[in-house]
């Protein structure tokens, strides 16, 4: 069993900047993917960054070049650095990694940016 808690959400204004958490309860050194998604308001859940093993790392286009996706094994953590924020950044953001080949879910932290 593993579970999944992020934090670092808010309410932030458009050029703003925040940084997600994401903490495992078991070591992540063997997990060869964690990731983070999104979900706005009426639309499909989707992929924002994801984390490789091997230190590979993949972005949505949408958010290319303004966040970044970073692992720190040693606190069993996944981060989510969001530079540049913008509205239709605007959703709930979920820690997601796969483990005994069934995908685990946290509860996932609101993001809204807006003036």
């Amino acid at each position: 069993q593993v579970q999944l808690v992020e934090s670092g959400g808010g309410l932030v204004q458009p050029g703003g900047s925040l940084r997600l958490s994401c903490v495992a309860s078991r070591s992540i050194v063997s997990f060869s993917a964690m990731a983070w998604y999104r979900q706005a308001s009426g639309k499909q859940r989707e992929l924002v960054a994801r984390t490789m093993v091997g230190g590979s790392t993949n972005y949505a286009d949408s958010v290319q070049g303004r966040f970044t996706i970073s692992r720190d094994n040693a606190k069993n953590t996944v981060y989510l650095q969001m530079n540049s924020l913008k509205p239709e950044d605007t959703a709930v953001y979920y820690c997601n990694t796969v483990f005994l080949y069934r995908d685990v879910w946290g509860q996932g932290t609101q993001v809204t940016v807006s003036s």
